[in-house]
């Protein structure tokens, strides 16, 4: 199949300021993530703990369309900061070095085009979403440094989301995902949000009024840790099974008829996409 990529100028538009509840400095801030946005009655609930929530500008993993489209100026009345996302590709999607350099150029246009169609200021960090873990092909490394690019030449911000849990290659050798890129990326500037839900240092499904700081997720570099996912991954949290939900899943506290069950994060920013 051959690609054909049109490179088309961003539209320019006028921006409301966004206002976001400031914590002090010092301390962290507790965020959500859930690929499905959670209905407006949600968020006066789920404010009460969190102090920034994603914000799918692409449709989220499995799904076709995102359905957070059109809610960043009700979340932001409500106080959230935001993580914006844009779903990556899977590596067997990618045939090759050419193919994978045109649709991480492509994807990167769209990801700009729909943070510019959501409000989202230049300067916003856009994260791109990456599921797989361990080592990464050449294939997808050339199109995570395009997507880079991409978003940065478009005037955006680049971040990723990437798994700092361990992988076992043999030998005694062992690689994390975000190490991977970061050994890739140059001399890019990139914010990293990583997961890593191993129950130490993870605290489980909880939410404590001071929030454990970013660096327990065992990358120093990272912005953002995600500690907990829904359903919880058996074998990395034997010892934390009890803050979970007997259906496995994590719920903010105030969600006491468990209706929106959610990944859950800590953030050196309440709004850790925000714009410089």
């Amino acid at each position: 199949m051959v690609f054909f990529l049109a490179l088309l100028p961003l539209r320019s538009r006028s921006l409301s300021p966004i206002k976001v509840t400031e914590v002090p400095a010092s301390r962290t801030s507790l965020g959500f993530d859930r690929n499905v946005y959670p209905g407006d009655a949600a968020l006066p609930a789920l404010r009460k703990t969190f102090s920034f929530t994603s914000y799918w500008i692409g449709p989220p993993p499995g799904e076709k369309q995102s359905d957070w489209l059109g809610k960043r100026v009700l979340l932001a009345a409500q106080g959230f900061g935001f993580v914006v996302l844009f779903n990556g590709r899977e590596s067997r999607s990618l045939k090759d070095a050419v193919d994978a350099r045109l649709k991480g150029t492509l994807d990167a246009q769209r990801a700009a085009r729909s943070a510019e169609g959501e409000g989202f200021a230049r300067g916003t960090v856009i994260f791109l979403d990456l599921e797989e873990g361990g080592r990464l092909s050449a294939t997808v490394h050339e199109y995570v440094r395009n997507w880079f690019d991409g978003v940065t030449k478009a005037g955006y911000r680049a971040g990723v989301y990437c798994s700092a849990i361990p992988w076992k290659e043999g030998n005694g050798i062992t690689i994390t995902t975000v190490q991977d890129i970061k050994e890739h990326a140059g001399s890019r500037e990139i914010v990293y949000w990583v997961y890593s839900l191993a129950c130490p240092p993870s605290p489980g499904c909880v939410f404590p009024a001071v929030a454990p700081p970013v660096a327990q997720s065992g990358f120093s570099g990272a912005s953002i840790w995600q500690y907990a996912q829904s359903p919880r991954r058996k074998e990395f949290t034997a010892q934390c099974a009890a803050s979970y939900a007997a259906d496995g899943n994590c719920y903010a506290p105030g969600d006491s008829g468990h209706k929106w069950f959610l990944d859950a994060n800590v953030a050196n920013s309440p709004d850790p996409s925000s714009a410089k």
